[in-house]
């Protein structure tokens, strides 16, 4: 009988399209601290180069106020990330060493109309996915979540790479990095990890301390990666020998990285910022976005609605789908799907989500208080599955009991 496998990969901060993710929230930040209604649609990309880098600033701000400087922002965020230096790839600090281009305007008129109004139309068409199920409920490290197992793990182990880098402990490792990690099922259950995959830049002078042997370089890196990201992210029950543990496939990942070896552009990882590929995905981007447009806002309410109902006890799976026209606030269709987990019908299930929760986009910014600047801690790590005050605000993750007792009603 063959292996019944699931695989999901996440991506760290410092990733190229991750670090243009950082910088397109953070100016979303910036200009929801000068005006809580801005309208912000700003793309970023990124290269890195032998003698210069470049930031590619493109978009569309409309603000009352007075324009943060998006250049200083762009800089500041990568730096901060751990882009400042020109040996690992990229250096933002000056001029000298990346150009920034700024092409940023004010947002389509015809687009506003339709949004600035009393009942706050949708900014545009599309449809959004939520999802939620019980698979992380098993362990004591994960448990709340309500989310695909091996996404959360995957996600675990770039924030612990990041943090990892960051506090010291892994003093040789670079901003850009990755992770995968493969799920062996039995029955639809987890049962424990087949497969974790490692990527992960690092120091290009570290084969110096191993008289020059790239083997016994990524024998130190595989080691260290082992004992202080794996075995610190990924809780014991699940880690049962044999299982397979890849570090830097080709064979070594070292200086320059990032920028320099790939290109990055935001909203490229979209599966990475959801669900893993477990749930569906209905293809518009997060980052760089602000609250009125539903790809971003509506996928955020879909998740917090998705994740009451599991929470409920109503299915142990659920995936909310939402559709909108551009200008009109309320949605086209609420759909909800619990994959024959529920004790009722999908129609009944979809009811009792409509007589709950409001998807209007004024309804949905107000009830989940997201006219602030709270959207910089999302742009790497995953939007969902996170603990609220811990990683980040993420309102959407939070549970309201009332709203669970008027589903189970």
């Amino acid at each position: 009988m063959a292996e019944e496998l699931f695989t999901s990969e996440s991506v760290a901060s410092g990733h190229p399209d991750k670090l243009c993710d950082a910088i397109s929230d953070a100016i979303v930040d910036a200009c929801l601290a000068v005006d809580k209604n801005a309208r912000v649609a700003v793309e970023t990309s990124v290269k890195g180069g032998k003698e210069r880098g470049l930031i590619l600033l493109a978009g569309e701000v409309t603000l009352s106020g007075k324009h943060p400087n998006y250049e200083d922002i762009a800089r500041r965020t990568a730096a901060e990330i751990g882009y400042d230096s020109h040996d690992i790839g990229f250096d933002t600090t000056t001029e000298e060493r990346c150009e920034v281009i700024q092409k940023i305007t004010a947002q389509a008129a015809n687009i506003s109309q339709g949004v600035n109004t009393s009942e706050q139309g949708a900014g545009d068409q599309g449809i959004m996915f939520g999802y939620a199920c019980m698979e992380t409920e098993e362990f004591d490290e994960l448990r709340g979540r309500f989310f695909p197992l091996a996404a959360a793990l995957s996600q675990r182990l770039t924030r612990r790479m990041t943090n990892a880098r960051m506090d010291g402990t892994l003093p040789w490792a670079r901003p850009d990095a990755k992770s995968q990690v493969t799920i062996e099922y039995d029955n639809g259950v987890p049962k424990r990890i087949h497969t974790i995959v490692i990527a992960i830049q690092h120091d290009k002078n570290l084969k110096e301390q191993f008289g020059g042997s790239e083997e016994k370089e990524l024998a130190f890196v595989r080691e260290e990666i082992r004992k202080h990201v794996v075995e610190h992210a990924i809780p014991s029950t699940l880690i049962q020998e044999p299982y397979h543990l890849v570090v830097n496939g080709t064979g070594r990942f070292a200086d320059p990285g990032g920028p320099y070896a790939d290109a990055g552009l935001t909203g490229r990882k979209i599966i990475v910022d959801t669900y893993g590929g477990m749930g569906r995905h209905g293809g518009g981007a997060f980052s760089g976005k602000d609250p009125s447009k539903v790809d971003r806002s509506a996928a955020y309410a879909a998740r917090w609605a998705a994740k009451h109902v599991v929470a409920s006890g109503l299915a142990t799976k659920c995936e909310i789908q939402l559709s909108y026209v551009i200008g009109v606030a309320k949605p086209v269709s609420v759909r909800a799907e619990s994959f024959g987990t529920s004790s009722i019908s999908d129609s009944q299930l979809t009811a009792k989500v409509n007589e709950v929760f409001d998807f209007t986009p004024k309804s949905i910014a107000n009830e989940l208080n997201l006219l602030r600047p709270i959207y910089s801690s999302t742009a790497a790590g995953g939007h969902f599955g996170r603990t609220p005050g811990i990683d980040g605000e993420f309102p959407w993750e939070n549970l309201i009991q009332a709203k669970i007792d008027s589903l189970q009603n």
